[in-house]
């Protein structure tokens, strides 16, 4: 615990330390990985974790802000999932969906309230990624890294607009990247198995003290869900580098690539035929950090994403010949552009705070989603900040605010209050209130959606936005416990939560044009908690609960069912002697709304995945040969009635040099 706390005090001297590892890594040449350990009681109950993301301060994990799970490296290996949003079933609290009907997998938290994951926000290494086209949708974002580039996944339960402002609602998923240092050398991965599952992934890093880089791209394709038109594939690029352009400064540059490549539409629908869909999207990303002294530091950010959808099919309905048919296309393209500037800083032994502002311009295009071909513009422009006072040896308070105008809705204001109170070295309880906001996207702003053939409108209008939405807002309360049981190889974290959304924005549905209204306010409130035990040594067990009851203003609503009442998800993970391990992983969830379905259309699912895995060893390379079967029950329905996830087994082999 001391050494958690002389860390925390020292964490802006990593420069210096940082240069001396990159040197001594690049001296040993091409090392091997490290081979996998048993885990002792130690590695199980070590110092309490560093969060760097709830509250843009690096803090213990007993000391942010909020309710935290993080999935580090070792986790999201032996999990057996193949994309981030299958690996969040392991999160309590949050849905997921593995269809691309919707452009890519989904998740959720405390309620699937429509087809697009729009009320949480999405961070990769600092970078805001959702989507500015599918009104704010995480789904694309989530494809963006390659799992074997991912360090951990931080995500906050719970509002944060106080830190992120806009989309950050209900939570925060923050990716961190591994760093370039750490990737040195050449690994490459191949699977292949039941369903068309085929995913190939290659990286290369090389560097020396003063520059480390890394070069990533893989893809994953399968047949997608029975009942669903597929197949799906997804083909990534990532380049990272980190530069130490003096003892002060570091710059690091990111540049990426993504494609999507989805069927979508049903069987006999000629308002949703089967198609196929493409999405496209682009990044980079500069981050320049100066030490000031041991006690600051500031940062710059600056960053471009550029995404591009199409699809398009013609409306067989229409009696026209087959060189004169009318199509139907809601294809666009979105950008955003973001500036930041961070300042962080000590003030005596007891103050820590961090401070700045951020400009984003977003930018959305589509004739067939708008009846117009000018682009619609949205400006945020926020001020932030937070500080962690430790008001004695045993209470630290966070108080923090974030500041934000749309040039679309005007301005906001979202502050947060959370105290952690250490009852002792291992039990800690936390207790605050915050509030957030979700603004309109231009979709639920502006939508026009009309089919015209040769200057004639066909039909009425299908959807037309009269913009009298306002965002949504939410007052989140919430008490935590987070506790560690060393005799006993336990760690419990438990979060009890009351969100009150009011002005949740709803399409209306009962008469055309369809609109967006701030249709009603209503309360989420539940218990969550995490165990984690280790029973023997080189054992391991999680289990996650989460019991939601959302209450609905209005009975045919259809948002009492938005997230199952009771969500339990159990892992076990064995190392043996000699290397081998086992993962067993089981989810049972209650009957629930599914993303793509309607009111009435509420389905429960029971899903338990296997994993074996052998590690490689000869001479300069090391490496694991795993076997992974998916659902080894029956098939469940996922996204809409008509889909389900059925058995998936495939193998896994992985080399690095």
């Amino acid at each position: 615990m001391n050494n958690s706390k002389k860390l925390l005090g020292h964490l802006n001297r990593w420069t210096s330390a940082r240069v001396l590892a990159i040197s001594a890594f690049c001296g040993v040449g091409s090392a091997l990985a490290e081979t996998a350990t048993l885990i002792s009681e130690n590695d199980f109950l070590a110092d309490m974790p560093i969060v760097l993301s709830v509250s843009r301060l690096p803090q213990r994990l007993d000391e942010t802000p909020g309710a935290v799970t993080i999935l580090d490296r070792e986790m999201i290996r032996l999990s057996g999932a193949r994309d981030v949003a299958d690996l969040l079933r392991l999160v309590p609290g949050f849905q997921v969906s593995t269809s691309f009907e919707s452009v890519a997998p989904l998740v959720s938290y405390h309620g699937a309230f429509n087809s697009y994951s729009n009320r949480l926000e999405l961070q990769i290494d600092g970078r805001s990624v959702y989507s500015p086209y599918f009104i704010g949708s995480i789904g694309p974002g989530l494809q963006t890294v390659a799992l074997a580039d991912i360090e951990r996944i931080e995500v906050l339960r719970g509002s944060n607009s106080a830190a992120y402002g806009a989309h950050a609602i209900l939570g925060v998923i923050n990716i961190v990247t591994r760093h370039t240092a750490d990737t040195l050398g050449a690994q490459g991965a191949l699977t292949a198995g039941e369903n068309g599952v085929q995913d190939a992934q290659a990286r290369i890093g090389w560097g020396d003290a003063r520059a480390t880089f890394r070069l990533t791209a893989d893809s994953r394709s399968d047949d997608g869900l029975k009942g669903a038109y597929g197949g799906n594939q997804v083909k990534r690029v990532n380049f990272r580098a980190d530069m130490q352009t003096s003892a002060r400064d570091e710059l690091q540059l990111r540049l990426g690539t993504l494609a999507i490549d989805a069927g979508k539409g049903q069987v006999g629908n000629i308002s949703d035929p089967l198609r196929d869909s493409f999405f496209g999207s682009s990044y980079a990303q500069l981050d320049w950090r100066r030490i000031l002294d041991e006690d600051q530091d500031v940062l710059f950010r600056l960053s471009h994403t550029q995404e591009v959808y199409e699809d398009r099919y013609p409306y067989s309905l229409l009696p026209f010949k087959i060189n004169d048919i009318f199509i139907v296309d809601a294809s666009g393209k979105a950008g955003s552009d973001t500036a930041l500037a961070q300042h962080t800083f000590r003030y005596g032994p007891a103050l820590r705070v961090v401070w700045g502002g951020e400009f984003r311009s977003e930018r959305v295009t589509s004739r067939g989603l708008y009846n117009t071909d000018a682009a619609f513009v949205t400006d945020f422009t926020r001020l932030f900040g937070n500080a962690e006072w430790r008001a004695s040896s045993s209470v630290v308070v966070n108080a923090g605010a974030m500041a934000e105008h749309s040039s679309v809705t005007g301005h906001t204001f979202a502050p947060r209050l959370m105290v952690n109170w250490h009852l002792n070295d291992r039990q800690t309880l936390r207790a605050g209130v915050s509030k957030a906001f979700r603004p309109p996207g231009d979709y639920e702003k502006f939508a026009d959606v009309r089919y015209i053939y040769k200057g004639i409108q066909l039909g009425p209008v299908n959807t037309l936005a009269s913009g009298n939405v306002q965002p949504e807002s939410v007052l989140s309360q919430e008490i935590g416990y987070l506790g560690e049981f060393p005799r006993w190889g336990i760690g419990l974290d438990v979060r009890v939560f009351h969100e009150q959304i009011d002005g949740f924005i709803r399409q209306l549905n009962a008469t055309l044009p369809r609109d967006y209204a701030n249709d009603e306010n209503f309360a989420i409130k539940g218990l969550e908690y995490q165990l984690k035990w280790q029973p023997w040594r080189g054992a391991q067990v999680i289990f996650n609960q989460a019991y939601t009851h959302i209450g609905s203003i209005r009975a045919t609503a259809g948002t009492a069912l938005a997230a199952p009442e009771l969500a339990s998800t159990l892992a076990f993970f064995q190392k043996f002697p000699g290397g081998p391990e086992l993962t067993l992983m089981h989810q049972d969830n209650s009957t629930a709304t599914l993303h793509g379905a309607g009111r009435g259309s509420q389905v429960a699912m029971t899903r338990t995945d296997l994993r074996l895995g052998w590690p490689l060893r000869f001479r300069t390379r090391s490496g694991e040969v795993a076997v992974v079967v998916q659902n080894l029950g029956t098939p469940y329905q996922d996204f809409k009635k008509i889909f389900e996830f059925q058995r998936r087994s495939f193998i896994t082999l992985n080399l690095e040099y």
